[in-house]
């Protein structure tokens, strides 16, 4: 074994160990599923805000936002940092779910306005972006050690998973929040030793980094209309960040949110210039592992430890999310020990991907696109609709997000071109279909 593989596994085993070792461990049901307990203090500003931040930068968002830097400069970072529009849009939206309506989760009010039917359908939804999770983190890490299909790759996630596992199943939700404070100090550190070596390269500037971009929709404006348009329905069907809008007061929450929109906003722009100075440099591959990979081996570590920290703490949040969502969302059962055998099938069953060659940015847009039906649902909750309503938009989103994945989407609709010109107008058109049919039985109705 070569000494950078020893140090990569070091990182893995030793980052883990540490995690575990620092969590806290749950001995209620309060504490693991909701991260917090009688007498004690909710989670405060700045560590929602930083727990909200490093659960969303995932490892494959980090991969995507300096490969989008390398394809399109730094237009292609903007693009994807304007997915974190979520935060603000989730944040404004659960404060008034929460402060005028007087709802305790997002199922509540699912269940209280359109009925259990829709809860189940909901809850299929999040599931399937929770099970995305797993794999698509996962095979960003193994791709750090070894190539894709290789023994070293495999391995490398397995482990990865297990001990991320491992402190998860100790602390559920309170270990989550507590690691990620953690996480977001070291991937803070860890980005500006980056960025530092990036701009110590001479013949590299802000202005190489500024210049670097055409704002043509050929060239990432498809994707940046894309992620605005998203940001309507994508954050609601990610309990990772819905179900931290319901353990700190509401306005302690929507602060965090607002915050979290800034600063990690700000992280993925930042981390799209490493795609930048790939392609400013002339140096080919995956933007992140292949500038890291010229820097030397101390760089390569730290851009490796930076994917560690970023995908243990979506890891451990895809975990506790899952148990909340199957034990108390669906009122399976609150006993700890249902939610920790939850966990361990999730790590199970979302590792099964990594072996069947899936493709980690289709994990992020194709999901997305299927969820557009919840941006009427919760961005007109206040209007009286009847529970068809739900079922309607819900199922048009479906179907605009089948013809993407089968790629028989009309191409006479399509009105831009470039990449992901046929991904923007799916959703422009299916936004249109789900508003329409959502107030469709309101407009039957009066007539």
């Amino acid at each position: 074994m070569q000494e950078i593989e020893i140090w990569q596994w070091s990182l893995i085993i030793l980052s883990s160990l540490v995690f575990f070792w620092w969590s806290p461990l749950a001995k209620t049901k309060e504490q693991f599923y909701k991260a917090g307990s009688k007498g004690k203090r909710q989670p405060t500003l700045w560590m929602l805000t930083g727990s909200l931040v490093i659960s969303w930068i995932f490892a494959k968002s980090i991969t995507n936002a300096a490969n989008l830097g390398s394809s399109f400069g730094i237009v292609g970072g903007v693009a994807y940092a304007g997915y974190y529009l979520s935060f603000t849009i989730a944040g404004i939206i659960i404060y008034q779910l929460r402060t005028k309506g007087g709802y305790k989760s997002i199922h509540h009010f699912l269940a209280s306005r359109f009925g259990q039917g829709a809860v189940m359908v909901f809850s299929i939804l999040i599931g399937f972006r929770l099970f995305n999770e797993v794999w698509s983190n996962t095979m960003v890490i193994g791709s750090y050690f070894g190539a894709i299909g290789s023994m070293s790759y495999y391995s490398a996630i397995i482990v990865f998973t297990v001990l991320t596992l491992a402190y998860a199943l100790k602390g559920g939700l309170s270990s989550s929040i507590f690691t990620d404070v953690i996480q977001m100090g070291l991937f803070s550190v860890l980005l500006c030793v980056i960025l530092w070596n990036v701009f110590g390269v001479s013949n590299f500037t802000v202005k190489d980094v500024v210049m670097s971009g055409t704002w043509t929709m050929a060239l990432g404006g498809n994707l940046l209309l894309v992620a605005i348009l998203q940001s309507f329905s994508y954050p609601f069907h990610d309990p990772v960040l819905t179900d931290r809008g319901f353990i700190s007061s509401p306005k302690t929450t929507l602060k965090s949110f607002l915050w979290a929109t800034i600063l990690g906003g700000m992280c993925i722009l930042l981390f799209s210039v490493v795609g930048v100075f790939a392609k400013h440099q002339g140096i080919e591959g995956q933007a992140a592992v292949a500038v890291s990979k010229a820097f030397g081996v101390v760089i390569l570590l730290v851009v490796n430890f930076i994917m560690i920290t970023s995908a243990a703490s979506t890891l451990d949040s895809t975990f506790s999310a899952s148990a909340k969502l199957i034990a108390i969302d669906l009122k399976v059962g609150d006993k700890l020990s249902l939610g920790r055998w939850i966990m361990i099938a999730v790590a199970v069953f979302g590792t099964i991907p990594v072996f069947l060659n899936a493709e980690i940015l289709s994990a992020t847009t194709i999901s997305g696109t299927m969820v557009i039906g919840l941006t009427p649902i919760f961005l007109c909750w206040k209007k009286n609709v009847p529970k068809s309503s739900f079922f309607l938009s819900v199922g048009s989103g479906l179907i605009f997000g089948l013809l993407l994945v089968f790629d028989i989407f009309p191409k006479q609709w399509v009105f831009t071109t470039g990449k992901y010109a046929d991904l923007l107008w799916v959703n422009i058109w299916g936004l249109l279909f789900c508003f329409t049919l959502y107030f469709l039985p309101i407009w039957i109705r009066k007539r």
